[in-house]
């Protein structure tokens, strides 16, 4: 797995904003460990079943030592959490401290991520696609009504919260997310293949990442690549830079005008004329018919399986390219950690391979 640097069961009541750290010297007189999830950066993730009940929750194991320079990342995902309440969004039911960890116990979703998902659907249209990013939508939405940007969405922050082929989709990965309190912020962080062209620049930005981000994952959804690729970094940020992108022949014959009006409001390249979540879910794309019934799993599996292999996902993004850029723009501009500024980048299993499409 990859890592950020800066960084059908049921559900709990929220009431998120009440929990504190629980103390404890051992987290097994709490929970019984079953099985290991996966790891990420600076923590590990297990299947836990909740002592003297049936209840499993995904606990986030974090070494106290690990932490060490980290803790402003974690503080920062608890207070996210904390705030958020949505059916489209994993929870965060409970926090509990031990002498050497930190553990956060989330809502457990058990559908798996979006591109596996879709691998393994009998069909799937531009209306399925359609109602997927529908759903992110009002997720995100409803972060922004909270003065919140997530700044990290890609498609493997997108699960399936149960198996069953009429599950809802997760937004889930807080770890970057960033409560604004004013109109803009300043950190420059990411995944460099769904950054929007502001974070390159290292100029303050807002909610308007999320929708850019959005429309990079729509992109992909309907045909299986990425917008943006290149094998050189510099020129790959370039293409974002001037939100330079095609919907290329023969890919993108069969998908309606409307997804291409969609994707175009989401990829603009002025955040001030970029849609907003709002008016995003009000295009006829998202809230009308407009999108077309035709069956494209066949050649939208067929790129995803080419430009997001497993044995791709495992290519680290060259960080440092990404950050010769960043720094070539000289004196960041004031704002948020203006001096001192973190950039974050980002190797991740959904980041694309920086080759174009495979014909």
């Amino acid at each position: 797995r990859g890592r950020s640097v800066c960084g059908g069961l049921a559900r709990r009541p929220p009431g998120n904003m009440l929990l504190l750290k629980k103390q404890t010297e051992d987290i097994s007189s709490v929970y019984e460990i079953r099985e290991k999830l996966g790891s990420g950066a600076f923590s590990e993730v297990v299947l836990a079943q909740e002592r003297g009940s049936s209840h499993l929750v995904a606990l986030k194991c974090i070494p106290k030592k690990a932490l060490r320079g980290k803790e402003a990342l974690v503080e920062n995902e608890i207070a996210v959490l904390r705030r958020v309440s949505h059916p489209n969004i994993v929870a965060l039911e409970d926090v509990h401290e031990s002498p050497s960890h930190l553990y956060l116990a989330m809502e457990l979703v058990t559908g798996g991520e979006l591109f596996d998902r879709i691998m393994e659907r009998g069909s799937y249209t531009e209306k399925d696609a359609s109602h997927l990013v529908g759903q992110v939508l009002g997720a995100v939405s409803y972060l922004h009504s909270l003065g919140i940007v997530h700044r990290d969405l890609k498609p493997e922050n997108l699960l399936y919260a149960t198996p069953f082929e009429d599950s809802k989709i997760m937004v889930s990965d807080f770890g970057l997310s960033k409560i604004q309190a004013g109109n803009m912020l300043g950190t420059a962080c990411g995944t460099p293949g769904y950054v929007a062209p502001e974070l390159l620049e290292q100029k303050p930005y807002g909610k308007a990442v999320d929708v850019w981000a959005l429309g990079v994952i729509s992109y992909i959804l309907l045909c299986g690549y990425p917008p943006f690729y290149d094998e050189s970094d510099p020129e790959l940020f370039s293409q974002i830079l001037r939100a330079s992108y095609e919907f290329d022949s023969p890919f993108w014959d069969d998908i309606s005008e409307s997804a291409k009006d969609f994707i175009r409001h989401l990829l603009e390249r002025d955040p001030q004329k970029r849609f907003t979540c709002q008016q995003a879910l009000q295009h006829l794309w998202i809230s009308g018919d407009t999108a077309f019934d035709k069956d494209i799993l066949g050649s939208v599996s067929e790129q995803i399986q080419k430009n997001f292999a497993r044995t791709h996902w495992k290519r680290a993004f060259n960080a440092t390219s990404f950050l010769r850029h960043i720094r070539k723009l000289g004196q960041s501009p004031e704002g948020e950690e203006a001096s001192g500024r973190r950039v974050m980048s980002h190797s991740h299993p959904g980041l694309h391979t920086g080759q174009p499409p495979k014909w």
